[in-house]
């Protein structure tokens, strides 16, 4: 049966109102808004207020879905969903701290998707805001992220990927759980990807190389701070709803959140790991700097002495030698017959004896 077509608002939005106009949704940075029905393809939306009405008397939910809103944005939006005004400033505000807040009526929650830039060594974090309220899901994208569009593929294809069946049967609480769970999913494999560079700036460090590899570790170390700081504040919320808590934003899936938890710790674990271990790696370099420096050190004290020692050896010839080349007419020496070979016994003894003692002391 092909679905019946929304009808477009026919009022305007008054000021304690709840609907909204025909292209309510123009001007607004809208990626995607789509009422969801069971047994239903999805059905574009542009009158958010019909569409809502739809979405509750059918028992599904409108999506609409938002890149880079501002406040002004949202406010159009807010009076309609009856969206928090302090939900509605986090939202806007990129770089929040990953968080699950429940409200009257409403969820609201913030994601840090991330993604791992191999060739770049560096922790790409975005950030997806999330209302979830009775018959809609609302939201708001900051960054470049794939996690909700796949996703709303995810609704499109349909229950057990079968192109006949439409809608989301466990409701927009179910589509909250798959974005937390994608996201959750990407952080596996940013885990993964940084366990290989980690190794292998490990191997580098202890291969005996004269190389210096603290930048990129310093480097590496501050990714996956950042990494930290997107995946450790989500463990708190996920383990309150599978306690029980939050139970609008579960809605029967907690045996859903008590995987995604799992998952969650261990990223959360390895992370934690990894950032140790960067630590002991780091430190390790900086000791192999530090030793190379003092071997230089020692090298180069050694070289002063042994030029000290030549220098100093001589320093006989020369100054015997400036000694006698002065012309004064009158010197005693010069009527001595073998004052010449005196001379040059003098200054060889003088020169074997310096040599013998410099050996004695190490320095030749």
């Amino acid at each position: 049966m092909p679905p019946e077509p929304l009808a477009r608002d026919p009022h305007p939005k008054g000021p304690g109102g709840r609907t909204a106009g025909p292209g309510a949704l123009s001007g607004l940075p809208v990626v995607r808004s789509e009422l969801y029905l069971p047994q239903r393809p999805p059905q574009r939306v542009d009158a958010p207020g019909a569409a809502l009405d739809a979405a509750r008397a059918g028992g599904g939910f409108l999506w609409i879905g938002l890149h880079g809103a501002d406040t002004w944005h949202l406010q159009r939006l807010q009076r309609l969903f009856d969206l928090p005004a302090l939900a509605v400033e986090d939202a806007v505000t990129a770089h929040q701290r990953p968080k699950f807040e429940q409200y009257p009526g409403l969820t609201f929650a913030v994601l840090k998707p991330v993604r791992y830039v191999d060739h770049e060594e560096v922790v790409a974090v975005s950030e997806v805001a999330v209302f979830l309220g009775d018959g809609f899901l609302l939201t708001v994208r900051h960054g470049e992220s794939g996690v909700v569009a796949d996703v709303r593929a995810e609704m499109e294809r349909g229950p057990g990927d079968d192109p006949g069946e439409h809608g989301c049967p466990h409701g927009a609480g179910h589509v909250l759980y798959r974005l937390l769970d994608r996201v959750v999913d990407g952080y596996g494999d940013a885990v993964e990807a940084i366990a290989i560079d980690v190794e292998e700036i490990e191997g580098k460090v202890f291969d005996g190389g004269e190389d210096d590899h603290s930048e990129r570790i310093y480097k590496l170390k501050r990714e996956v701070l950042e990494f930290k700081r997107a995946v450790v504040p989500l463990v708190a919320p996920v383990q309150q709803i599978v306690d029980g808590g939050l139970g609008s934003a579960a809605d029967g899936d907690r045996t859903y959140y008590r995987d995604v938890l799992d998952h969650l710790l261990r990223a959360a674990d390895a992370i934690d790991g990894y950032d140790r271990l960067l630590t002991d790696i780091l430190q390790a370099q900086l000791t192999q700097v530090g030793v190379r420096q003092n071997r230089v050190s020692a090298q180069q004290n050694e070289d002063m002495r042994k030029i000290s020692a030549w220098a100093a050896i001589a320093l006989v010839p020369t100054a015997i030698a400036g000694i006698y080349g002065m012309n004064f007419e009158h010197m005693p020496e010069l009527s001595t017959r073998y004052g010449y070979f005196v001379v040059l016994g003098v200054i060889v003894t003088a020169c074997v004896g310096l040599y013998l003692a410099f050996r004695a002391r190490k320095w030749l």
